[in-house]
């Protein structure tokens, strides 16, 4: 029989770590009645932290 060491990790941390790689969340959901198509949504995201160094876009230089 082997012990494997078993590592828990904070729900903060594993937050951190995804934010400052970044996550892209896609999915796909139709509501279907009888064969028929009503709504489908489309759902595509980015999700990821913000660094301060870096200028936006949106603001014009002097």
């Amino acid at each position: 029989m082997t012990v494997v060491e078993r590592r828990e990790i904070a729900l903060v941390d594993l937050l951190d770590r995804l934010l400052a790689g970044g996550v892209v969340i896609t999915g796909d959901i139709t509501l279907r009645i009888a064969d028929v198509d009503l709504v489908r949504i489309d759902l595509n995201a980015l999700i990821s932290s913000v660094n301060a160094q870096v200028p936006s876009p949106f603001e014009e230089s002097p």
